[in-house]
């Protein structure tokens, strides 16, 4: 990273939104991303071959690929349901899920679930001997990509679960965010973190995001309408907002499965901050998780194969009135989760010759730095 902070620059040197001047509140994890949770790694396959191959998986484990047999708690919010995350009836249900989480492209999902299954029976067959309800989750990447084309493999899933590792992570075109689209410009993956202080005990919440949707005449960075002075350019046109975002937010502070589904629905506000007003057309899914309790738990599974006694299970969760500062938190990490994965990506033209630009790093950097001179 050539010396500069992981807050300025991913791993492979691309800039982050931190590096034009763009302020954000709160405290950021050391590598601001989700992996500053502990345990959670993130891994990626991408897939840009010839003019119309521009996809890829994203693979997040929650407590790492060895704990996908410890369930987390979990909460679900959809902000608008044009798209798809399997697994949440069961979330909704139990409070919570189990294995690593799988995000692709909207024709990819059966196998990005597929590929879960045969990597639990690989790395966790006696997981697989009970049931699986795995979590995959979609937007569609079909203005760059041939989306109708097998490109995403059950191996391309596997890869990506299997390569899922902790640290810093890689922003922009890359994984299942390869081919997305936000505001008009190049989207894809983008994530960031805060530290939330509380009892003695620094918790981390860190927020990943799938950003494929809004039109840009609705960009908003750090309170600044960025659209109109941004609006040329723009060969994706209006389309109404469509694409769709999917959220995953981490954290290891002990909570409730509903406290985590309220987590959940702070994203909504994140990404009001960035100008969206949720198009019909967009698939707008959240799922906030706590790996706060480890073993607190018992697996429906290890019940269904009589290896678990009588017994009562114990949680240890935040009180509700002192929550607060973790929803600020994922307010925070969401809004720059999205600029990160705007401002980490070049311009890609993919199939049938469409083209997606890069938000202009630098007039945006002139118009912050304007802005800051100016006060």
């Amino acid at each position: 990273m050539s010396g500069q902070s992981p807050h300025q620059v991913t791993p492979s040197g691309k800039p982050r939104a931190r590096s034009l001047g763009i302020p954000f509140g709160g405290r950021p994890g050391p590598w601001n991303a989700i992996t500053d949770v502990p345990g959670v790694e993130v891994g990626y396959t991408t897939l840009i071959q010839g003019s119309s191959v521009r996809t890829g998986v994203t693979a997040i484990h929650p407590r790492g690929a060895g704990g996908a047999g410890d369930p987390v708690a979990a909460g679900f919010f959809s902000q608008n349901g044009n798209g798809e995350m399997t697994g949440v009836s069961w979330i909704a249900e139990s409070g919570t899920f189990g294995g690593p989480v799988a995000i692709t492209n909207t024709h990819a999902v059966g196998i990005a679930h597929a590929a879960i299954v045969a990597w639990a029976v690989r790395n966790h067959p006696r997981l697989a001997d009970a049931w699986l309800l795995p979590v995959a989750a979609e937007t569609w990447d079909g203005y760059l990509n041939d989306i109708n084309a097998p490109h995403v493999t059950e191996q391309a899933c596997l890869d990506a679960l299997q390569n899922a590792a902790p640290g810093p992570i890689e922003e922009g075109s890359v994984g299942g965010g390869t081919g997305m689209n936000c505001y008009g410009f190049k989207g894809g993956s983008g994530t960031a973190s805060r530290l939330v202080d509380y009892g003695g005990t620094t918790f981390t919440v860190g927020v990943f995001v799938q950003a494929n949707f809004g039109s840009r005449r609705e960009l908003t960075l750090a309170g600044v309408p960025l659209g109109e002075m941004l609006a040329d350019d723009n060969p994706m046109g209006n389309p109404g907002g469509a694409g769709s975002v999917i959220a995953i937010v981490g954290t290891d502070a002990p909570m409730l499965p509903h406290q985590c589904s309220a987590l959940a629905r702070r994203v909504t506000l994140g990404l009001g901050r960035t100008g969206t007003t949720g198009s019909h057309f967009s698939g707008d899914l959240f799922l906030a998780f706590s790996a706060g309790n480890p073993g607190a738990f018992t697996p429906g599974g290890e019940v269904m194969l009589g290896a678990a006694d009588e017994h009562l299970d114990q949680i240890r969760f935040i009180p509700w009135g002192f929550i607060n500062p973790f929803y600020e938190a994922v307010v925070q990490s969401t809004e720059e989760a999205v600029a990160n994965a705007l401002v980490a990506n070049e311009d890609m033209t993919g199939r049938d010759g469409h083209r997606s630009p890069a938000l202009p790093r630098d007039r945006v950097a002139e118009i912050f730095r304007a802005r800051a001179q100016a006060r």
